[in-house]
């Protein structure tokens, strides 16, 4: 089936100037306050594309170009284990991961696949340059493996110490070149690196947050509620690390307001942290817009020892126009926090009650929700969206899997022009 390209254009949050895409615009180029660009789609109505494959059924409202094969779209089911468990009439929980038995088929069981198969294809297909991905565990693995399967070459820089999350069911593909930044670097010394690469011409920045593709991917779990539940949720409630799904949740959210048919948008987004990594967390309870100290050794100290360690983003998009911090003001939202004994606890619940496994940053927001319950900041009679960004690695494991071996690691403070050669060698 061919597939036309979705009609949009872009706005500057900050001050609602509105521009066209020139095909990888990341932030408004007449620059002004520092602020998020947003996708303004020429359909207002949300309509899911029967006739396209996993998460393209969604693609009235994504920036792509094109389609890609092996997506999966988010699964969205109505609780009853954990809801009965917390004392909800109204729980939907929205699970991005690996389990067949509900029809969640995401292979490499992490939400950030939304992010990659909606980024990916708003790459231009006779695009030159090498695309350079920086991330923390999950997005490495969702972009290297949708990457391969679709021969799309790629540079991704992670941290030593998140190899373990480098796992496949096959070897990859030689279009995809793995960085690693020594043990001891953090996810921000991997975007360092990215940075430095970047510099040279024949790589481009994925962009992160600042990415329409990557926000509107993952915005992709609200469609997904709404569609089981009729309606805009009361209660959203997701862990960040860099707040990038709740605001891309809170922007479809708006989407879907505008539409008319799904009611008005009041919902509240709750975030939630794994402590002691609460750099965003500490920012909005002292009431600041700008982010709060933190010095680069405490930063990599905090996340080397939580268990998420994908939510330890020591440059999150919190105080930018549209950021999470607007989210939150917006939205009349709030912050959590979980420690390490919090996630195992509600790793071990959550299995028992819904019968499969979560990634420990998705036992954060678990946490979140049963902390808003107790402390009544959610009514039993709510609807409630829980978006379980990752699970089933059990499940899918047992499939067989081999790891990733990085084909460089590298010092972020090495010159650019050292990392350039360095990387050019392997291509």
């Amino acid at each position: 089936m061919r597939f036309s390209p979705t009609p949009y254009h872009l706005v500057n949050v900050a001050d609602g100037r509105e521009f066209e895409d020139k095909g990888w615009t990341l932030s408004d180029p007449e620059g002004g306050k520092p602020s998020l660009v947003r996708a303004v789609y020429d359909k207002k109505k949300f309509s899911p594309r029967e006739r396209l494959s996993g998460i393209y059924r969604y693609a009235d409202w994504m920036p792509i170009r094109r389609t890609l094969r092996g997506s999966s779209a988010p699964v969205t089911y109505r609780s009853e284990g954990l809801a009965r468990h917390l004392g909800l009439e109204n729980l939907y929980i929205t699970f991005s991961g690996w389990n067949p038995a509900i029809g969640a088929e995401m292979r490499t069981c992490s939400f950030k696949e939304t992010e990659a198969y909606s980024v990916l294809a708003r790459l231009a297909p006779d695009e030159k340059r090498t695309l350079v991905v920086q991330s923390a565990g999950n997005t490495a693995r969702a972009f290297a493996q949708v990457c391969s399967d679709n021969r799309i070459p790629v540079v991704i820089c992670v941290p030593e110490d998140s190899l373990h999350d480098l796992w496949f069911h096959r070897r990859l593909h030689r279009c995809v070149k793995l960085l690693a930044v020594p043990h001891g670097c953090d996810y921000y010394d991997a975007i360092a690196l990215g940075e430095k690469l970047a510099q040279d011409p024949r790589f481009v920045l994925e962009g992160g947050a600042k990415n329409v593709a990557r926000r509107d991917g993952m915005g992709t779990t609200v469609l997904s509620c709404v569609e089981a539940a009729g309606r805009i949720p009361d209660a959203y409630f997701q862990a960040v690390g860099s707040g990038t799904g709740a605001i891309a949740a809170w922007e479809n959210a708006c989407r879907l307001a505008e539409d008319g048919r799904f009611g008005e948008n009041h919902m509240r987004v709750y975030v939630a942290q794994n402590a002691p990594f609460s750099l965003m967390y500490d920012s909005w309870k002292a009431g600041s817009r700008e982010l709060l100290p933190l010095s680069p050794e405490e930063g990599r100290y905090q996340a080397e020892i939580i268990l998420a360690k994908v939510l330890s983003n020591r440059k999150p998009p919190y105080s930018l126009a549209g950021g999470l911090y607007d989210t939150l003001k917006a939205s009349h939202g709030d912050f959590f926090l979980a420690d390490n004994n919090d996630i195992m606890y509600w790793m071990l619940q959550f299995r028992n009650l819904e019968g499969y496994d979560l990634l420990p940053a998705a036992c954060v927001a678990v946490s979140a929700l049963a902390q808003a319950v107790k402390t009544g900041k959610v009514k039993k009679e709510e609807c409630v969206m829980l978006n379980c960004t990752g699970g089933g690695t059990l499940a899918a494991k047992a499939r067989g899997y081999v790891f990733k071996k990085p084909d460089l690691v590298l010092s972020p403070d090495l010159p650019s022009e050292e990392i350039i050669a360095k990387v050019c060698e392997l291509f």
